[in-house]
């Protein structure tokens, strides 16, 4: 009996539901209501500074972090480099990262992270203190790199900018999650978040691949690849320079082969490239090759998943259209164009700016702000960006761009009157250099960065502001 009795209080105990986690300090806090212990210059450590290492940092409360980052170097290291002015500079390694290196210091907070499942949200934050627009691929570096570089730190504990809806709740319902935020050089800041151009093309294909290219306006090329998603957007991969030229088009077939034609900046020829689409969603380009003269090409595949191609053109004299047809050598990345055919031709140019598949349809455009966009069969036009996997920044004295739809603001400590306007309305905000307590304002900003996290005056200040760990 005493065994039966055993086994039914056994049984009694798993049926029983399993209690709630009980509820952290500030959990039911709105995290902009929220103030955090924040380093300035995290990665300085004690050279600039009292702040330790970055295990010290987050084991004692510090829940943002700052690292400068330089693109210098990339090519070789496939890295961004953490310093000051320059790569190395003000870097304390004593107890941190043997490296430069971003990625390693973002595994040193990613692993900590991981390790402490109920921390209070932690925001990390890249200062760009170089110009990533000018890294012209994603093997340069440039922002596609950035977020394939959040996105491998942090996985799952990542929360995406593109998923947050317009505010970001309370502390509970973040707690053991990693934000990221860009910083720094606004000319990248504000390529994050859009792009310009002329002349887009666009070419969508079976699998859901969809390419599109265009024109600075000022003689270069570039391109976008992206896929169609069961919602019906596009999600943008891989964007990068590929050439110089004008007035560009495209088409795609369904093994992923595509053929771009375009015209001379300088003259009325008219060239092609061959490209295929690669499985990290990037293309890969071969050589230009002039095929013709005239103005305003545009080219299409001949079957969806076939390797004959028809390109018409205008003639660069008169309103006269020429066709050339011609046969895909993937290959060998040319086509071979069918001499024997060539002729003018009553056909209207091949549609650029929209292409349909069985999967959709995609659109381009340059909106009344200079920015491209694209819409679907089932979206409306949006801007043409790369995922917004980190948040981006708005600080005083930015462009209208960069301040649309922000959440984090920031300033120099000093800027009493840009910190608290932005409290007041409900923004998270940042001021750096916070060094001294008579920098404190009402209400205090949620991250007041500091180089002296472990100073009394400091620790003082944010217990009688209730910051959270």
């Amino acid at each position: 009996m005493r065994t039966l009795a055993a086994a039914l209080a056994a049984a009694l105990l798993l049926a029983a539901p399993t209690p709630a986690a009980a509820a952290l300090p500030g959990d039911d806090l709105p995290f902009a209501s929220a103030v955090f212990r924040a380093t300035h210059n995290s990665y300085s450590g004690n050279v600039d500074g009292a702040k330790g290492s970055i295990t010290y940092q987050l084991d004692n409360g510090v829940r943002f972090l700052e690292f400068d980052i330089h693109d210098n170097g990339y090519a070789s290291t496939l890295d961004y480099a953490v310093g000051h002015d320059a790569p190395g500079d003000k870097v304390d390694h004593t107890g941190n990262p043997s490296t430069n290196n971003l990625r390693a210091w973002l595994q040193t907070v990613a692993a900590w992270s991981a390790g402490h499942p109920d921390h209070a949200p932690l925001l990390v934050m890249l200062d760009l203190k170089d110009d990533l627009t000018d890294n012209t691929s994603y093997a340069a570096g440039n922002l596609a790199a950035v977020n394939q570089e959040l996105s491998d730190a942090f996985g799952a504990q990542l929360l995406l900018a593109k998923d947050v809806p317009g505010t970001l709740g309370t502390i509970g319902s973040l707690r053991g999650r990693v934000l990221t935020l860009l910083s720094g050089d606004a000319g990248t800041r504000s390529a994050y978040k859009a792009d310009t151009g002329a002349n887009p093309a666009v070419a969508i294909n079976a699998r859901g691949q969809v390419v599109e290219v265009h024109d600075s306006g000022s003689g270069t090329l570039w391109y976008w690849s992206g896929a169609y998603g069961a919602d019906g957007r596009v999600t943008w991969l891989r964007h990068g320079r590929y050439d110089s030229g004008t007035t560009p088009a495209i088409a795609l077939n369904d093994n992923g082969y595509l053929v771009e034609v375009h015209k001379s900046q300088s003259a009325s020829t008219l060239w092609y490239h061959v490209g295929q689409i690669t499985a990290d969603g990037d293309i890969a380009w071969s050589a230009s090759h002039q095929y013709d003269s005239g103005v305003l090409p545009s080219i299409a595949f001949v079957g969806p998943g076939s390797t004959a191609v028809r390109e018409i053109h205008r003639s660069q004299s008169n309103s006269q259209n020429w066709f050339w047809d011609g046969t895909l050598n993937a290959s060998a990345g040319t086509v071979t164009w069918n001499t024997g055919t060539h002729a003018k031709t009553s056909d209207a140019r091949y549609a650029t700016t929209s292409s349909a598949s069985s999967v959709g349809r995609v659109t381009v455009s340059v909106g009344s702000d200079g920015y491209l966009r694209a819409a679907t069969d089932r979206v409306g036009a949006t801007r043409i960006s790369y995922q917004q996997i980190a948040f981006d920044e708005y600080q005083a004295g930015d462009s209208a761009l960069l301040q649309e739809g922000a959440l984090f603001y920031a300033a120099v400590a000093t800027n009493k009157s840009f910190i608290t306007s932005s409290r007041a309305a409900g923004k998270i905000v940042r001021g750096w250099d916070f060094d001294d307590a008579s920098l404190a304002t009402t209400p205090i900003e949620n991250y007041p960065a500091t180089n002296n996290p472990w100073s009394s005056w400091y620790s003082t200040l944010l217990a009688a502001n209730s910051a959270v760990q």
